[in-house]
């Protein structure tokens, strides 16, 4: 008996270190759902909320890979009636920065304080900060009031419409605006990556630069400069490219038949050959319109994430539009 003993007492030991071997296995270096010892937690990317999917792009160029750039108006949502997901609260509870569009983007006039009472902590940043706002454009009724309240319900019908104009990156220059805000906040948040987000800041701007001068160059040399669109989002744009914008609708309403009537004089006084779209708003109207012009209807979106490769093909349907 004392011969077999020495034999399992061997085993015993072999299979208890072969046992612990393996629980060391399980460690970080080697746990693939967790992080190993080379990329610790503080290099995780910061996390940045934003509320449109251009202010993705922002965040993006100059954070680069410091930073994860959470949108809480996905592709295709209607920054009107667009709820964020449960999903996407939590997402924002791990953000350190919020940068709003600060312009009156009804999202935010909605959520923005259910929003800041998920995380307290994150530091909100107001991307319209030095933006001169402008009020958003509607078209003129005034012609179907007709008697003695004409005024006063040309008033009431005004006052309807106030309100400012939440479009602010249209304008490439307003754009440059905005990544400037966006820097210093990442700046106060990690102050020890200043010189790196310096460095992107200034690359983009430069893109942003020679995007304006892209522009420029295609809209020069049109005499007629009107468009029209049935949501009003290109006010910004058509300021700085000296372009007359002549919306359909505003405020998610579809115009009246005696406002149809007008528009479709004002189009064929003004020589609008096209309807410019997007896809998050019923478009009716349009249709009708176009037909009367002899016009065609064209999506462009102003709400793509890809800033500048956007710009660039909507000023090129821009250009092609005007005579």
């Amino acid at each position: 008996m004392k011969v077999k003993i020495l034999p399992i007492l061997v085993l015993l030991v072999v299979g208890l270190s072969l046992f612990a071997s393996g629980c060391a296995d399980t460690g970080p270096e080697n746990n693939s759902a967790g992080y190993g010892t080379e990329t610790g937690g503080d290099e995780e990317p910061i996390v940045v909320a934003v509320s449109a999917l251009p202010q993705a792009e922002f965040v993006e160029k100059i954070g680069g890979d410091r930073v994860k750039a959470v949108v809480l108006i996905p592709p295709g949502a209607s920054p009107v009636t667009h709820e964020p997901t449960p999903r996407q609260l939590q997402e924002v509870s791990e953000a350190r920065m919020y940068a709003i569009v600060g312009s009156g983007l009804p999202f935010e006039e909605v959520w923005l304080d259910k929003i800041e009472a998920v995380n307290s902590e994150m530091l909100i940043v107001d991307c319209s900060k030095g933006i001169e706002l402008r009020e958003l454009a509607a078209h003129n009724h005034h012609d179907e009031l007709e008697g003695e309240s004409a005024g006063e319900d040309a008033a009431e019908h005004e006052a309807e419409h106030e309100g400012l104009d939440p479009h602010i990156w249209t304008s490439p220059a307003n754009a440059k605006v905005m990544v400037e805000n966006i820097y210093e906040g990442l700046v106060e948040i990690d102050p020890e990556n200043e010189a790196y987000y310096a460095e992107n800041r200034d690359s983009y701007l430069e893109e942003l630069d020679a995007l304006d001068a892209r522009i420029r160059a295609k809209l020069e040399g049109h005499e007629e400069r009107n468009f029209m669109v049935f949501h009003p989002s290109w006010g910004y744009f058509a300021a700085e490219y000296g372009l007359t914008m002549i919306p359909i609708e505003i405020e998610g309403k579809e115009p009246s038949v005696q406002d149809l009537a007008n528009l479709i004089s004002e189009a064929k006084e003004k020589n609008v050959k096209v309807i410019f779209v997007q896809a998050q708003f019923s478009t009716r109207s349009v249709e009708a319109i176009a037909d009367e012009i002899g016009g065609e209807v064209v999506v462009v979106d102003p709400l793509a994430k890809d800033y500048i490769s956007n710009m660039d093909e909507v000023s090129d349907i821009f250009a092609r539009s005007l005579v």
